[in-house]
């Protein structure tokens, strides 16, 4: 009976430890040094010192549902009723959404750029990898169309965690929104982290996910199943971009092409050709640029002239 008991013992342990280890990884995921995020786009050319203070913009604090602030930049060089939101990838700042940013305002847009909670500028104390960020940007939104009238020409571009966050902001809460693009996001959070768990850990996901699950719903209050963009797509109306690199192997292309397979919504794919995570945009500039002015044409501009 001891050695009945003291193996139980044991076993609740072990697993109370592991639910608390992963947890605290998927809660407090490291996040990347925010002068090294400058530095990198600094030294890549995407990021020019000179040229970025030169834009009209002011600082913007937006509040929050769960009670911290967002901490935002909007960045206004026409007199136009266009605007683009950029919704950055985990560990990030709103500093890797100026590549983007510049982009859309070569293509006559305004923007505004902001931190996800937790990161960079804004409050927050958990990452919840589009659960919560979703309300958050909801406020943004909301903020925006506020402060410009209700007759905005918007889109939202979200990249990785961001990407599935927008998806789960316009297919659960509001398709407000235009039009979005979606930049290597998951399709499902439970999918992707039980392909992160064989990858990374060599943990079989039917041991360790039930277990985190219910640590993370008594930690942080939603469940692993809640996140899942798939599942919501389809309440989706207006037109959606999906974009992936080919190689990516963190975010699996497969991921955005189930996405784009179960979209009702006007809809393009496009697989980079060249790099990993996050990077098509840095690694085939061209072929996104083109992309994107394939996608506005058909689906924006083309509208907007016939209104």
């Amino acid at each position: 009976m001891r050695k009945t008991f003291r193996a139980l013992f044991i076993l609740l342990f072990f697993w109370l430890v592991l639910g608390i280890y992963f947890t605290n990884r998927l809660m407090y995921m490291k996040k990347k040094d925010e002068t090294f995020i400058l530095e990198r786009e600094k030294e890549a050319g995407r990021y020019k010192p000179d040229e970025f203070a030169s834009l009209p913009k002011r600082e913007i604090a937006i509040a929050s549902p769960f009670g911290y602030t967002i901490k935002a930049l909007l960045v206004e060089p026409y007199r136009s009723n266009r605007y683009i939101i950029i919704s950055h990838g985990v560990t990030e700042t709103k500093v890797n959404s100026i590549k983007y940013m510049n982009l859309f305002l070569e293509r006559g847009f305004n923007a505004l750029i902001y931190d996800h909670r937790r990161h960079g500028e804004s409050g927050g104390k958990t990452t919840s990898y589009g659960h919560y960020e979703k309300f958050d940007l909801k406020s943004v939104v909301d903020w925006l169309k506020k402060e410009k009238g209700p007759n905005l020409e918007l889109g939202i571009h979200g990249e990785s965690m961001g990407a599935a966050t927008m998806l789960l902001y316009a297919g659960i809460l509001e398709d407000g929104a235009d039009f979005y693009i979606a930049d290597c996001p998951f399709s499902d959070f439970r999918a992707q982290l039980a392909y992160r768990l064989k990858k990374e850990m060599k943990i079989a996901p039917r041991l360790l996910l039930p277990i985190a699950d219910v640590f993370l719903r008594v930690r942080d209050k939603y469940s692993i199943r809640h996140v899942s963009p798939i599942s919501v797509i389809d309440n989706i109306k207006h037109p959606i971009l999906f974009i992936h690199s080919q190689k990516d192997d963190f975010i699996l292309p497969t991921m955005s092409e189930d996405l784009f397979a179960h979209t009702k919504a006007p809809k393009m794919l496009f697989l980079a050709a060249n790099g990993r995570h996050a990077q098509s945009f840095n690694e085939n500039r061209a072929d996104y640029e083109r992309v994107i002015d394939e996608f506005l044409q058909k689906y924006v501009f083309h509208e907007s002239l016939s209104i």
